[in-house]
């Protein structure tokens, strides 16, 4: 939010010091810069939606691993208890 306001400081900024200008310049200026924010907020808007999908991947990849571990610790129990009980019995 803050980037848009500086954004559309600096296109003022730009026009006050052009000064002098006719209308139609004026008019031209003013929507090539409504033009030049509007092409930062898509931009902006696109950048925070990639960043968003890269974060949901990767705890969805967290996840998984996560998963993965909790299964291969339960199969390790198993075997464990599975030996245990081997050796108690004798078999």
């Amino acid at each position: 939010m803050i980037k848009k306001f500086a954004l559309l400081a600096t296109v003022a900024a730009i026009m006050v010091g052009c000064g002098g200008a006719t209308a139609e310049n004026m008019e031209a200026k003013m929507k090539a810069a409504a033009d030049s924010v509007q092409a930062s907020m898509a931009k902006a808007a696109a950048d925070m939606e990639a960043a968003a999908k890269a974060q949901a991947d990767s705890a969805a990849a967290a996840a998984a691993n996560m998963g993965d571990s909790a299964t291969k610790m339960m199969e390790g129990a198993v075997d464990a208890t599975k030996a245990a009980a081997d050796k108690m019995t004798g078999h």
